[in-house]
């Protein structure tokens, strides 16, 4: 696997990473931010951050974050 520097949405539930998805932009992140939390239910936080993470790669080719690599 490997490690980059990525984008990533943040789902955080009691103060717990639940979900983080790679992003191609702060921009694009902080929008998809919005449209979560305008659908989401309000115990659930989001969030937008830099940080390395270790990748997988998915079947089609793109690429999930398997660990964050929060420093």
């Amino acid at each position: 696997s490997m490690t980059e520097l990525v984008v990533a949405l943040l789902m955080i539930i009691n103060g717990e990473i639940k979900e983080a998805r790679i992003q191609a932009t702060m921009s694009d992140c902080l929008k998809g931010k919005r449209v979560a939390k305008r659908e989401s239910k309000s115990h659930i936080k989001y969030q937008c951050i830099k940080s390395k993470a270790e990748l997988e790669t998915n079947i089609d080719g793109s690429f999930s974050i398997k660990k964050l690599i929060l420093e």
